[in-house]
């Protein structure tokens, strides 16, 4: 059944309560309400804990949409017990994780900003994540991330506003990504925004983000890869230049 995915709404809300709707034969769990982050867009799913009212968990290796994205599956780890329908629980979200990939998709969107070509691809981690750009030119990762850093420096507020599945056919050009698409079907669409009426950037995305962007951090471009002729593989890390080993 369709949940109600309070993450949509609030990016910092780390724990809930929830009842169960259904038990997969594979152990996955629907609930009404949820505050997990389903994989998405590449960005990971949450994993964390489902607290039962007897004190036990239910340690969760995964969060993923189900056969339509109103649909948000928790799948536990093996060998975890298995609540029953109707059962109450509290949410926990593994809290340093989600704030690890909510600063790095952040960190992604300001590079879609400093280097303003067609995504063709992306994938967010904790440690490091990577964006694939439709370009041939040759381009200064030192540079890149002076860029980069002035943007987190200057501080600029990130924030959602919402536009209809309607509106963003009729607006196709606000679209970076060349092969994902938006996250549509739910009657509306999320644009993340950055900077006072969007001046530094709005894009649709379904994925989680910072406030504002200091709270990114030191980042830096440690490799600009090259995957053919005409695409650049950029691969963001926390941290100053020089700090891997």
């Amino acid at each position: 059944m369709p949940v109600n995915a309070l993450y949509r709404d609030d990016f910092y809300l780390s724990t809930c309560e929830a009842v169960v709707t259904a038990v997969h034969d594979d152990g996955g769990i629907e609930l009404d309400q949820t505050c997990f982050y389903a994989t998405s867009g590449g960005q990971p799913g949450d994993t964390g804990f489902l607290e039962r009212t007897d004190g036990s968990k239910i340690a969760l290796g995964q969060t993923r949409h189900g056969a339509t994205k109103d649909i948000v599956v928790h799948v536990p780890l093996e060998g975890e017990a298995k609540p029953a329908v109707g059962e109450k629980l509290v949410l926990h979200v593994d809290w340093p994780r989600r704030y690890k990939l909510m600063r790095m998709h952040t960190a992604c969107h300001l590079l879609s900003v400093v280097c303003s070509y067609p995504i063709t691809g992306a994938a967010v981690g904790e440690d490091e994540s990577r964006v694939d750009f439709d370009m041939s030119d040759t381009i200064d990762k030192d540079d890149v991330t002076e860029k980069l850093m002035e943007l987190v420096r200057q501080n600029y507020p990130v924030y959602l506003q919402w536009i209809t599945d309607e509106e963003l056919a009729a607006n196709p050009g606000i679209v970076k990504s060349k092969n994902v698409r938006p996250p549509i079907g739910l009657g509306r669409v999320s644009l993340v925004c950055i900077g006072e009426n969007s001046a530094i950037d709005s894009q649709p995305c379904g994925g989680t983000h910072v406030s504002e962007t200091q709270e990114v951090g030191q980042i830096h471009i440690a490799k600009i890869e090259k995957k053919g002729k005409e695409n650049r593989r950029f691969r963001i890390r926390f941290g100053a230049p020089g700090d891997e080993a």
